[in-house]
């Protein structure tokens, strides 16, 4: 019968003696006092231990790279070394998987500044912050996560680091925390969020929390409600390092808890000992046969990044307003920059749309007029005047007043040409309804801003752009109002310049207002172009007003009238022609007998007195049969 050496704690003598040498029956075990087991860990040794976690660190350090092989019993203070090794919490479960164990496993060690870490090293707030989204899923985890983060929001401010993994070139980010284990086998936060994480594969795992804004952690609990995939990849905002050693250093001491022992420094190391000794696995660690080759992660796109940056975000309470990175001001700016340009194919498109759009006019052709929509590329030069208007930005703003009328002056020039060497003048129906703008058409222009500031900070999105360009239909009330123009019309021309100015600066204030929230400006830089931009807005919004209350106003007319009976003649079909008084209505009378002049008027009055007011009519009638 085999003889194993089992190290315990000398507290828990009479739990040895009463409790784990009996349950042993099929192992000779001779028991060694913590104080006197430094002389039995030799090359090559086995022996159990019943230890705390403290206790526990020494005789890892003694044994490490001797090929000793060690058993652990649960001590009531070996919790972090339970967790991370996945051994039993009952005494007598613990001793069968020793008992029963085929053969051990090769294990790595963490070293944390010297000291063995059996669990987890973390540095700030990290661990409460995402752990409980991870291990409970639940709507009122979520909404307990999100109302503390309202409480304690001046508690998460980010701390400056630098970051030195193996050869990687040192990154210098601002974090609220970092999480580093060994592997994702036994520990239930990085069980969930960690891939091909192994005890004995030569790598440890760094997760660093550095969201740039509070709604990114409340989009992240949201999300983790209806997130049924276990194994679900990583929040934008978690940077995740694999790799054999890792530096961690800051400007100011760092505070963090080693195996729940707080601790400060003002530096950490972290270095993995491959294969330091032989473990008996527990029931609850899940480990390979073979690992296979460690594979380094460096995964740290999206994390703060540029010293300007990192001063707006260290040492102040996380915002709820996201500020841009410096990598997104500079890609943006570019095409931003680029769009406000008046090149040659830009002024090309503008002509050849608004021709198209005024033949799409002129034939009452709406797939045409919508194809002159999806060409035109004046979106593109609006979008750049809401960053410059939002970051006071003279010369983009310049750049993209001077290139928006350009192209409006030879739109006008093009629609003007094409409606004077064309014999039409008439008022059809996609003309008409571009001649009279209301508030309805001041939200899609706001809500298209919206989408195209958002679909030009996010180039993922960047491919709705001919949508958001359906959406706004900047060109064709521009083609229109070049046809009133030829035609010496003012209310045409009047009308559609009104919806053209509608979307042209419900645009710009949109669109300014997005890139604001997204971070691309703060409140105090952008005050001053938001509130000219608001202020014309205003001062749209009265004709606008007014406009959309005549529409009501004949909405109510059209709805109260139809189906109206004047003893057996039935009104239906009602529409407006002209407001105004008298009112003009068009309408159609259905009757079984023939409707005389004397009928006609019992109808005009009967309409007159519920309108309340007095009206013409323009009259259709059905005989029903």
């Amino acid at each position: 019968m085999n003889t194993l050496t089992l190290i315990y704690d000398p507290l828990e003598e009479q739990t040895v003696h009463e409790k784990i040498l009996p349950a042993f029956r099929h192992l000779t075990i001779e028991p060694v006092a913590y104080s006197l087991s430094k002389k039995t860990i030799v090359p090559d040794c086995s022996f159990i231990t019943y230890l705390s976690d403290e206790m526990l660190s020494e005789i890892v350090m003694l044994a490490a790279d001797k090929n000793c092989t060690i058993s652990l019993l649960p001590h009531p203070l070996m919790k972090e070394a339970r967790q991370g090794f996945g051994i039993a919490a009952n005494l007598v479960q613990a001793i069968e998987d020793i008992e029963n164990a085929e053969k051990s496993i090769k294990a790595d060690l963490l070293i944390c500044n010297g000291r063995p870490v059996f669990n987890k090293v973390v540095i700030g707030d990290s661990l409460s912050l995402i752990s409980g989204s991870v291990a409970q899923n639940s709507l009122v985890s979520a909404l307990e996560k999100i109302s503390r983060l309202f409480k304690k929001q001046q508690k998460y401010i980010p701390q400056a680091f630098s970051i030195t993994a193996d050869n990687k070139p040192q990154l210098k980010t601002a974090a609220l925390g970092i999480i580093a284990v060994l592997h994702g086998k036994s520990n239930l936060l990085s069980r969930q969020l960690l891939k091909d994480s192994y005890i004995n594969d030569g790598r440890m795992h760094s997760l660093i929390l550095a969201p740039k804004s509070m709604p990114q952690l409340v989009r992240f609990y949201i999300k983790s409600v209806f997130d049924n995939d276990k194994a679900s990849k990583l929040p934008s905002f978690i940077g995740h390092i694999k790799a054999k050693a890792m530096t961690i250093e800051s400007a100011a001491p760092i505070d963090y808890a080693q195996d729940n022992y707080l601790m400060c420094a003002k530096g950490i190391e972290l270095l993995v000992l491959e294969d330091a000794f032989n473990i008996i696995p527990g029931r609850h660690l899940l480990v390979e046969a073979q690992a296979g080759e460690p594979t380094e992660v460096f995964r740290v796109n999206r994390l703060p990044k540029g010293e300007a940056y990192l001063q707006e975000l260290v040492a102040k309470p996380l915002p709820w307003v996201y500020h841009a990175s410096t990598d997104e001001f500079r890609d943006l700016f570019i095409t931003l920059r680029e769009n406000a340009r008046a090149t040659s194919p830009f002024l090309t498109l503008m002509v050849l749309s608004t021709m198209l759009a005024t033949l799409g006019l002129f034939s009452n052709s709406s797939p045409v007029i919508i194809g002159a929509m999806i060409l035109a590329p004046l979106m593109a030069p609006i979008i750049s005047m809401s960053m410059g208007v939002l970051r006071q930005e003279r010369k983009l703003i310049y750049g993209s007043a001077k290139t928006i009328g350009l192209g409006l002056l030879l739109s006008y020039l093009a629609a003007i040409f094409l409606t004077l060497i064309m014999p039409l003048q008439t008022m059809n129906s996609e003309i008409i309804s571009r001649i009279r703008p209301n508030l309805l058409d001041l939200g899609v222009a706001i809500f298209s801003g919206v989408a195209g500031a958002y679909a030009h900070a996010r180039k993922e999105v960047a491919k709705t752009l001919a949508g958001v360009a359906i959406a706004v239909a900047l060109v064709p009330p521009l083609s229109v109002s070049g046809i009133g123009i030829g035609w010496g019309e003012w209310e045409v021309f009047s009308g559609a310049l009104l919806l053209f100015t509608t979307n042209l600066t419900g645009i710009i204030l949109a669109g300014s207002c997005t890139f604001m929230i997204l971070g691309f400006s703060p409140f105090h830089l952008a005050r001053k172009g938001l509130i000219i931009s608001l202020f014309v807005v205003i001062m749209i919004s009265f004709p606008l007003g007014f406009g959309f209350f005549k529409m009501v106003r004949e909405n109510n007319v059209m709805r109260s009238l139809n189906n109206h009976k004047v003893e057996d003649i039935t009104v239906r079909e009602v529409s407006v022609v002209r407001g105004g008084n008298p009112m003009l209505l068009n309408v159609r009378l259905v009757s079984p007998n023939a409707i005389n002049e004397a009928d006609l008027e019992k109808v005009k009055e009967s309409i007159s007195s519920k309108v309340g007011r007095e009206v013409q009519l323009e009259i259709t009638v059905s005989m029903e049969r």
